[in-house]
This record gives structure tokens, sequence and C-alpha cells, in this order.
């Protein structure tokens, strides 16, 4: 059974970080390219960033370039996401999810076996 499982998330301040991880049960990761996205109360699901499955290439959504980081270990069956110089916008559930053959879209419809996602929530 293909699963995903975020951890990682919480509550910070705004400027503050958090590391969030990907962990997959039941396959290896490596074969696979790998998407964040995120979930805001009221709001559609948007895609935040995404890696290749070797991990040489990525991508961003423009509103949290320079400020997040995406990475994997396959060793460890595992991809990250460093969030740095958060904001209060950032709050939201994010989930991680598997990409088709168009991964690097960004798209929702191009990813499947969500995890059940972690809260991150920005708040002085």
């Amino acid at each position: 059974q293909l699963q995903l499982v975020e951890s990682g998330g919480g509550l910070v301040q705004p400027g503050g970080s958090l590391r969030l991880s990907c962990a997959a049960s039941g396959f290896t990761l490596d074969h696979y390219a790998i998407g964040w996205f995120r979930q805001a109360p009221g709001k559609e699901r948007e895609g935040v960033s995404c890696i290749s499955s070797s991990g040489g290439s990525t991508n961003y959504a423009d509103s949290v370039k320079g400020r997040f980081t995406i990475s994997r270990d396959n060793a460890k069956n595992t991809v990250y996401l460093q969030m740095n110089s958060l904001k209060f916008e950032d709050t939201a559930i994010y989930y991680c999810a598997v990409g088709g053959s168009k991964w690097y879209r960004l798209a929702v419809g191009e990813y499947d076996y969500w995890g059940q996602g972690t809260q991150v929530t920005v708040s002085s």
C-alpha cells in the first residue's frame, strides 16, 4: 500500500522556520517526483514546490521562491521542505504527493497518493 506521511508542522512566529518531512511507506520514493502543496481555510489547494526523482530539478511557486527549499534523501525515503522567513499567509495544511509525468507543472491534477497533511500556523 503506497502511503505518504507528512510531519514537522507546528506553530511558528512570522520570520521563523520549519522543516517539513514527507516519508514514504510501501514503496521507494527514488522512482518518483514529489510535490508539496498547501491548502488554507476557504481556499483551493495550491502547489508550493516539487522535485524530480533524482533531485536534480525543482520548481517553486512564486510566493515561496527564495524562502522555501525542497530536497530529498532517497536513502531515507524522505522528501523535505525547508521553510524560512515564514509569513502569516503561509498558514495552511501542507500535503505531499507523488507526481505523474507532468509533475513539473506543480498542478494538483498531476499528483496522486496524497498524505494526510500537516498543519503549519504562522502567528504572533
